[in-house]
């Protein structure tokens, strides 16, 4: 059986930034990726994304995200980035290498892929995200509803729903960036048990949000240590947002309280007619593949803290939302996790 150094199970953003890491700690590792390409869920995401951080600030070590730096990059331009990456980057790279189980064995870890073959590893680092794990959650009606009910992981564009009554469930920047621009196509509702906070995306002196963030140290204040559950992060907006819910395009209404068939029941009491049901409530760790290790809670979710595994002390995580503060799920924060995470490997690597 083939013996690896590290191995990194996940070649999107996470897997890459942690593969840098770890060669400048002297190690080899090797990252698992499941897709044809080393670019994670980004492909997969809808047509129109576009971030909220400027390119600047959108970057992982050792690569600037190039051109304009003040220019908020799209989905596409992001997926190059990280091929681009990828190419230069001084480790390899397996494509096409699904990782189904971990299990423990010695001081390291056997890794059985889809395929059935086995690798060992000395040290494994789970940078596989959450976008193969939708959280669908339990609404009022939800499952008795007969229209189509799809999570934002499945919406592409807003053309298949023309002239449909649609409603979005969240209140986060991918419900109300969605919903906007469903609205412009079909009848739009945002429901969310919430109202929406905002963000301005240049709140002061004309600089970006995130200008902010770094200035004030928010962007990498260890705060993930006192986040208990998931928070809906407020939606950054330039104005545009704000205004199509001004302008009731979309409107947005407290959730549902039950469905007959199509028929939703709004909190008021009043029922309609629903074409279909999108889902932006976000996703969980998707991480199954170390069910094995008793690496995970009963829910699913990593035992750790500030990426280090509390059950395996050669396992570590990469690009888990408040890993270690409010940027870790992001471009510009998962390489400072990632240089803190693969120090402490090489250490005990080098101490085994």
């Amino acid at each position: 059986m083939e013996r690896l150094d590290v191995a990194v199970i996940g070649g999107g953003q996470s897997g890459l930034a942690a593969a840098h890491a770890l060669r400048g700690q002297g190690l080899k590792p090797v990252v698992l990726e499941a897709s044809d390409q080393a670019a994670g869920s980004w492909p997969y995401y809808y047509d129109s994304l576009t971030l909220f951080s400027p390119a600047r600030y959108s970057s992982l070590p050792g690569l600037p995200f190039g051109g304009d730096p003040d220019r908020y990059p799209h989905r596409d331009e992001v997926v190059a980035y990280l091929l681009r990456y990828a190419d230069r980057l001084d480790a390899e790279i397996r494509t096409g290498h699904r990782v189904r189980e971990v299990h423990p064995d010695g001081d390291g870890f056997t890794l059985t892929m889809a395929d059935g073959s086995e690798a060992g590893a000395r040290a494994v680092v789970a940078a596989t995200g959450g976008f193969g794990r939708p959280k669908r959650p339990a609404l009022p009606g939800l499952d008795s509803f007969t229209g189509r009910v799809l999570h934002v992981t499945d919406y592409r564009s807003p053309e298949p729903f023309a002239g449909q009554r649609v409603v979005v469930v969240g209140a986060g920047n991918s419900a109300v960036q969605i919903a906007s621009e469903l609205a412009l196509r079909s009848r739009v509702t945002l429901a969310s048990r919430a109202p929406v906070k905002w963000f301005k995306q240049r709140p002061l002196a004309g600089k970006d949000l995130h200008f902010w963030l770094k200035a004030t140290g928010l962007d990498t204040a260890p705060l993930g240590r006192f986040q208990k559950a998931p928070a809906t992060m407020a939606v950054i907006d330039d104005g545009r947002y704000r205004a199509a819910l001004a302008a009731r395009a979309p409107d947005r209404r407290p959730l549902f309280t039950g469905t007959d068939g199509t028929e939703l029941t709004w909190q008021d009491g009043t029922t309609e007619h629903v074409d279909t049901i999108v889902l932006a409530t976000g996703y969980h760790p998707d991480l199954a593949y170390l069910a094995a290790l008793g690496a995970l809670d009963g829910h699913g979710r990593p035992r750790h803290h500030d990426a280090a595994s509390l059950t395996h002390p050669a396992l570590a995580y990469m690009g888990l939302e408040w890993q270690r503060s409010l940027s870790s799920a992001s471009l510009r924060g998962v390489g400072r996790d990632a240089q803190r995470a693969a120090r402490r490997l090489a250490a005990r690597l080098t101490a085994a």
